[in-house]
């Protein structure tokens, strides 16, 4: 449901910030005062794209920015995630458009910047709008299929139809894969060999790497740290000034200054601790510097296996870990096409299994949509009687496909014939507005309990329909306002009387420019507006308003 819509720079409006409750909503005003502006901001926030003339003379940019409230938003919250953008807090959904006159065009889905083709993706889910030229939805083939299978009952056998039939596909395309050209199978097979065996005579162990770039380290570098330790060896005890020669003159003089004060052995004691550390570093420095007397040979074993591995990162992967799983894959893929005949073989009894299993789902579906079918056209034809089709003829036409398709064994198709001795016609290919527009209240008025699109928009779709066909379109907007929310933007008396809750479009001139403005009517304005829609403001006129409004 739509909770609030702001509008800043768009057109004639300067600042709107709309609040709207459930049910059924109508939205009149003079022509030209500014009511399609409203179903412009929508279709903005929904993924339409910008043009900057839409900006308000003198501004830089336009904000569009609308909140819904989505009663179960799980499914939402999944998509959101592949799509990389914040999930809904709270029910709360946030879409806003921002586009300047310099051309800048950003869009934004719960704070997170997004692409428009994400948004109008997002949008095909939250809105249906309905206009004279405007039919969106309900003229998909596709679409149509949705709403029998809602209808039907079947929306869980198709997607388990669904699933069938991309298993099938993946099994196939592996299996065609498998019985490819010879040829190719067999520059396949040599070029897997060479890379298996490759990896394969690398013989490379867990963690091998690691351990084997510290020793080439120490060992390309064995020469600077024999210098560095023979250096710090000859300090310690080899120099005629070394450490060890020093310190054994400091323990003459404190073994004399022990002999006057015998208290100051304790400095005697900690130097004899410490000629003992510093011998044990001699020591250490020694074996370290023996260590490093690398055979040339086994450096150049290290530089070899170095380079090979760095050879194989760069043809299999950025770590020695992706060359291992490379060559996992390529072994798998290797022995496949070696036994591909075996392969083969399974491969055509699974693809056996899971057609029958997918065609006895197909079946089942197609008997669902038989069944209701003609249940969904009578229904539908029930509702185009209300309004004004006396004699019309409405059929969901079932046609079998040739072969299995995405969604089952047949396309579904709305066929219309408006009068009596007229062929019927896809829905889509019905030329007057005012026929599909009616055609349309009566399919929704049949789904209202089946569509998933919680916010309807109808711009005028009662446009060239008049007297009790109005008053019928009315009753048809407010029965699906039971169900779901509705916006309308009407001429016709009849049909906003019947809205739970109106709002007025007018066009001001203030400050020297004009700007469109939008403001709920209740009690005597509701009563002035529906009389003005009615041709005027007397007695008459604000009589039959209160009669239409029930008041």
């Amino acid at each position: 449901m739509l909770v609030s819509l702001r509008i800043r720079n768009l057109a004639l409006v300067e600042e709107l910030e709309w609040h709207i409750g459930p049910g059924f909503i109508a939205i009149t005003g003079e022509t030209g005062s500014g009511k399609s502006i409203i179903v412009g901001a929508l279709k903005l926030v929904l993924g339409e794209r910008a043009d900057k003339s839409l900006i308000r003379s003198g501004a830089d940019g336009c904000t569009v920015e609308a909140l819904f409230h989505i009663k179960d938003s799980a499914k939402l919250n999944a998509w959101l995630d592949e799509q990389g953008v914040e999930r809904c807090e709270d029910g709360q959904l946030i879409v806003k458009r921002v586009f300047s006159t310099a051309g800048t065009n950003r869009q934004f889905i719960n704070g997170s910047p997004t692409t428009l083709a994400v948004l109008a993706q997002l949008g095909d889910g939250l809105v249906d709008l309905h206009g004279p030229h405007d039919h969106q939805s309900l003229l998909s083939n596709e679409r149509q299929l949705d709403l029998l299978d809602s209808f039907a009952a079947a929306d869980a056998l198709r997607a388990k139809y669904g699933e069938q039939y991309r298993e099938l596909n993946r099994l196939t395309n592996e299996r065609d894969a498998l019985a490819g050209s010879e040829a190719a199978l067999e520059r396949e097979l040599d070029l897997l060999r060479h890379q298996v065996g490759e990896i394969t005579d690398a013989q490379i162990q867990p963690g091998e790497e690691e351990e084997l770039l510290a020793r080439y380290t120490v060992a390309s570098n064995a020469r600077k740290l024999l210098e560095l330790s023979a250096a710090a060896l000859g300090r310690l005890v080899e120099s005629d000034d070394a450490a060890l020669t020093r310190l054994g003159e400091v323990g003459k003089l404190l073994r004399d200054l022990e002999r006057v004060d015998h208290g100051a052995s304790r400095f005697s004691d900690a130097l004899t601790r410490g000629l003992a550390e510093i011998e044990d570093l001699a020591s250490g420095l020694q074996r370290y510097a023996e260590e490093l007397d690398i055979e040339p040979g086994a450096l150049a074993e290290m530089e070899e296996r170095v380079t090979l591995f760095e050879t194989l990162k760069r043809k299999y992967g950025g770590t020695i870990a992706d060359v291992v799983a490379f060559g996992e894959a390529a072994a798998a893929r290797l022995q496949k096409i070696e036994s591909r005949g075996e392969e083969i073989e399974r491969l055509t009894r699974e693809i056996e299994k899971q057609r029958a299993a997918m065609l006895a789902t197909a079946a089942k579906l197609t008997e669902k949509r038989k069944a209701a079918a003609p249940k969904l056209a009578k229904s539908v034809t029930a509702h185009l009687r209300d309004l004004g089709f006396k004699k019309s003829d409405f059929t969901v036409a079932l046609n079998a496909l040739a072969e299995p398709g995405p969604h089952g064994l047949e396309s579904i198709e709305f066929v219309f014939a408006p009068n009596p001795g007229e062929p019927a016609k896809p829905l889509k290919a019905i030329a007057s507005s005012g026929e599909i527009s009616r055609v349309m209240l009566a399919v929704k008025s049949s789904l209202a309990a089946q569509d998933t699109i919680a916010l309807l928009v109808f711009d005028e779709i009662d446009a060239n329909v008049g007297g009790e066909i109005a008053h019928a379109v009315g009753a048809k907007m407010r029965a699906i306002g039971e169900e779901r929310q509705v916006l309308a933007i009407t001429h016709l008396p009849q049909v906003a009387a019947q809205a739970q809750s109106q709002f007025f479009v007018a066009k001001d001139f203030a400050s020297g420019r004009t700007i469109s403005t939008l403001t709920e009517v209740k009690g005597k304005a509701r009563i002035e507006e529906i009389a003005r829609m009615l041709g005027g403001k007397g007695d008459s006129a604000l009589a039959h308003a209160k009669t239409l409004l029930q008041v």
